[in-house]
């Protein structure tokens, strides 16, 4: 049954692994912003976010298509982190590394331009919908992580057997379903801002 309390006290649980995201993707923007060996890669991500985005501008509803296009990149790729971690947890962290990236490039681009662009990009363009967007994502890669540290410890239990690594790994699997189902709520609130609220301030 589903309860705050207990999704709450069970991120505090995951404090630790929440730390670790939030530590990968800060050092990811910090290297998109001070990089230069990245930027070819980076102009790749970013160059094929503006083919899908002028595409869905030129569409005959292109807000209601930014909604579904944001909407549906952050859930799909937001859950599967979370699952995938199981391989290790080496999809949570290159997809936090690479998100990184993408946003200190963005940053540092805007900072390069001068004037006011750091302001627009950052107060209008980022926070109103990142406020939601980015926690969300760095909670499903803290859970990916998670994830794959319990199938660490699965390969260590075939040398040493521990009891409860089974009804850790269920538990652990039940805890996710309450947090993707809040993780998918909040990235539609997200979606929806980012495709109005956003897309107006920056008109």
């Amino acid at each position: 049954m589903f309860s705050w309390r207990n999704l709450i006290n069970h991120f505090i649980e995951m404090r630790h692994y929440l730390i670790a995201s939030t530590i990968i993707f800060v050092a990811g923007l910090v290297v998109g912003a001070t990089n230069a060996d990245f930027n070819a890669f980076i102009t790749g991500q970013v160059d094929s976010l503006r083919e899908v985005a002028n595409t869905i501008q030129s569409s005959d509803n292109p807000t209601l298509g930014f909604i579904v296009f944001i909407f549906l990149n952050n859930v799909i790729k937001s859950i599967l982190v979370m699952y995938i971690g199981a391989a290790f947890g080496l999809i949570p962290i290159f997809f936090l590394a690479v998100n990184g990236m993408v946003l200190g490039y963005v940053v540092n681009q805007a900072a390069g331009q001068g004037g006011d662009m750091l302001y627009t990009i950052i107060v209008k363009g980022l926070l109103p919908h990142g406020i939601l967007e980015i926690p969300a994502i760095l909670i499903a890669c803290a859970y990916g992580i998670k994830f794959g540290a319990l199938m660490f410890q699965g390969i260590g239990n075939l040398f040493v057997k521990r009891d409860g690594w089974g009804a850790s790994v269920e538990r652990f699997v039940v805890r996710t379903v309450p947090v993707s189902v809040l993780l998918v709520v909040t990235l539609l609130v997200a979606a929806v801002i980012e495709s109005t609220i956003t897309a107006w301030l920056l008109s």
